[in-house]
């Protein structure tokens, strides 16, 4: 099957929202760790920060993934559409091939992230409803 430069043309605007998203997600996190280090220089002997310091690290890295991978489909787009342009439609396609797998293995993280940050949010709804302090 041969395909033309419109195809991998319409991955561009879901990668971009998607990156955006990303973005988004990554600068809350940051926001959240910038406030537990501020509460931190204030009350160092405050144990349960630990504990909200090891998921967020692992939700930053993959943050981090997913904008790289991300950020790759992207590039493997856009020369998809050189590449089917300059009439290297086979290279185009494959080229095209793994931007549609970056875009999975993105999306993969993503799901994973959510999943971490979901589990924190519950695991805090949990203590406000025993009354108790965090226990990360």
């Amino acid at each position: 099957m041969e395909i033309s430069i419109n195809i991998p043309a319409l991955l561009f605007p879901a990668i971009s929202l998607l990156l955006l998203a990303y973005t988004n997600r990554f600068l809350a996190i940051a926001q959240i760790i910038r406030q537990l280090h501020g509460k931190y220089l204030q009350h160092p002997e405050k144990g349960f920060i630990v504990g909200q310091i090891k998921n967020l690290r692992r939700r930053l890295f993959l943050i981090r993934d997913m904008q790289i991978l991300g950020v790759l489909s992207f590039f493997f787009c856009v020369l998809s559409m050189i590449l089917i342009f300059n009439s290297e439609i086979e290279w185009g396609e494959y080229a095209f091939a793994l931007s549609l797998i970056l875009l999975l293995g993105s999306l993969v993280f993503s799901l994973r992230e959510i999943q971490i940050s979901t589990k924190a949010l519950d695991l805090e709804m949990d203590d406000m409803e025993l009354g108790e302090r965090p226990r990360f």
